[in-house]
């Protein structure tokens, strides 16, 4: 079975050559969408592969994921982002399921996060199955929201070796992320025309905080994860105020 593997790419030098080292050993194709790097991002891919679109970066980076997979042309496909790692576990077991899938035409793969190089344990950040594996033609992102995964036309299996995601590397690194994921927020609060009033705000800057707060650090045991759990639950619940004080200017 042909595997492709599909990437988009935004100023990732730091990143791509770890994770296309990780992968390239088992994918027959490497396709990926840059979305117009300022860095030396394209430089180190053309190290691994010919096949780079070169685009421009839409607020809703699932247009240029999707880009990828309409680029490849193995009959099954991988996406990847390029904070992420495929491990030899995980590259055995991927062949070992595309060499027998099962009558499934996607698979969810867990994720280990690294918070400050610190593997989350709780606080929801693991197992983290993210739809990543995909037969060609059964898969496509929505690119309608920003949390949103890959939707599959049919069964959906679940693999068991970890992918590991080197999400956070630092405080700079983390709110670079966030203010992305946020303006993203803000914008989807004004399409759907949110009002403005006292309960909005009570919802966005006491509520919704406070929920997602408790949710990562007690209900799903953040606390285990010390210190890094408090803080990610605390940064996590910070997105909800952000994100309206935005929507709060666009309106």
């Amino acid at each position: 079975m042909k595997l492709s593997v599909a990437l988009a790419v935004y100023n990732e030098e730091l990143t791509i050559s770890q994770c296309l080292e990780s992968i390239v050993s088992i994918a027959d194709e490497i396709v990926i969408v840059d979305g117009g790097s300022t860095d030396k991002t394209v430089e180190r891919a053309k190290k691994f592969t010919k096949k780079i679109i070169e685009t421009d970066n839409p607020a809703i980076f699932h247009i240029n994921k999707q880009k990828a997979l309409d680029a490849c042309t193995g009959e099954w496909i991988l996406q990847l982002d390029a904070d992420e790692r495929v491990t030899d576990a995980l590259r055995k077991e991927i062949l070992r399921t595309i060499g027998s899938p099962q009558g499934r035409h996607g698979f969810n793969i867990p994720r280990k996060n690294y918070f400050w190089g610190h593997v989350m344990k709780k606080g929801g950040q693991y197992p983290d199955y993210v739809i990543r594996l995909i037969k060609r033609g059964y898969g496509r992102f929505p690119c309608v929201s920003v949390h949103e995964q890959i939707v599959v036309d049919g069964p959906v299996g679940y693999l068991q070796e970890p992918m590991d995601h080197i999400s956070y590397r630092t405080k700079e690194d983390y709110w670079k992320k966030a203010d992305a994921y946020t303006t993203l927020n803000a914008k989807e609060m004004k399409s759907k025309g949110l009002v403005n009033d006292v309960y909005t705000w009570v919802t966005y800057v006491v509520l919704k905080p406070l929920l997602t707060f408790f949710s990562l650090f007690i209900r799903h045991k953040g606390f285990m994860d010390g210190w890094y759990g408090l803080i990610f639950a605390y940064w996590s619940a910070l997105h909800f105020p952000i994100a309206y004080k935005k929507y709060l200017k666009m309106i």
